[in-house]
């Protein structure tokens, strides 16, 4: 079994508060913090629950989006796994604000153990960071709303993401998935060996109930995969369009998923 407690996200429930942000505490063979939200609020919403963060030695990055690694600073000496990308400065096209890692290269590697790697690394005996997602189906990841500092597109390349297989199957976790979830659940495929796919959960990064949405949807069910939890960056027409055939439980802030 996987349990998952939803630290932060964009809805608030259990007396938890919320924000634009994503943290995952994921319990499996081995305890993950993934991601740290945009502030200190995962940190808030864990004691409100009980938690204990302390003990956890381990802390994974999705991508450098500060909405993914704004709370990074209220933490130290645990080991951090990224993609080397996290540390790139980046900004929003419609108004060339920035919304990259806050904490510089050399700040992160004094804090912390540091490990960054494009290639996958096994976090544990079931639990694999994913490294840098290769982009190979013709529909995903072909725009971007962001730009490097020299001005020209950021593909995010650093987008990254766990994969768990156990005897249910394989459990993918996203953080937005801008390489795509597609894109990233057949990955995780390969790289576990593992062909039937439990569990998707995560940021899907998906705007609209529109062609993509479409195509992701007959892609998942193509695959196979039981359980479709998407939240975060999905917005509610594209939530709207998954609910329709997973009938999934919106996640909320203190939120516990047992998968």
């Amino acid at each position: 079994m996987i349990k998952i407690t939803v630290l932060s996200e964009n809805t608030a429930g259990k007396n938890c508060l919320a924000e634009h942000g994503l943290s995952y505490l994921i319990e499996a063979d081995k305890t993950i913090l993934f991601d740290t939200g945009a502030s200190d609020l995962f940190i808030q919403n864990a004691k409100k629950l009980g938690v204990d963060l302390n003990p956890v030695d381990t802390l994974v990055l999705s991508h450098g989006h500060d909405d993914h690694s704004g709370g990074l600073s209220f933490l130290k000496n645990k080991k951090l796994v990224c993609h080397p990308d996290v540390f790139i400065r980046r900004y929003r096209k419609t108004d060339h604000t920035p919304l990259g890692l806050r904490m510089t290269y050399k700040e992160v590697e004094a804090a912390f153990s540091l490990t960054v790697s494009r290639k996958p690394v096994r976090l544990s005996g079931q639990i694999w960071f994913l490294g840098e997602i290769p982009r190979t189906n013709d529909f995903e990841a072909k725009e971007t709303a962001f730009t490097l500092e020299d001005g020209s597109d950021d593909f995010i390349m650093d987008d990254s993401g766990l994969a768990i297989p156990d005897d249910s199957g394989l459990t993918v976790i996203s953080g937005c998935a801008h390489a795509g979830i597609c894109n990233t659940v057949d990955y995780a495929m390969k790289l576990t060996g593992q062909q039937k796919v439990h569990a998707v959960v995560g940021g899907f990064h998906l705007k609209k109930n529109d062609e993509l949405t479409r195509r992701t949807i007959e892609y998942l069910k193509q695959v196979g995969v039981q359980q479709v939890i998407p939240a975060h960056c999905t917005m509610l027409p594209a939530l709207a369009a998954f609910y329709a055939e997973w009938n999934f439980v919106q996640l909320k802030t203190g939120n516990v998923l047992k998968i």
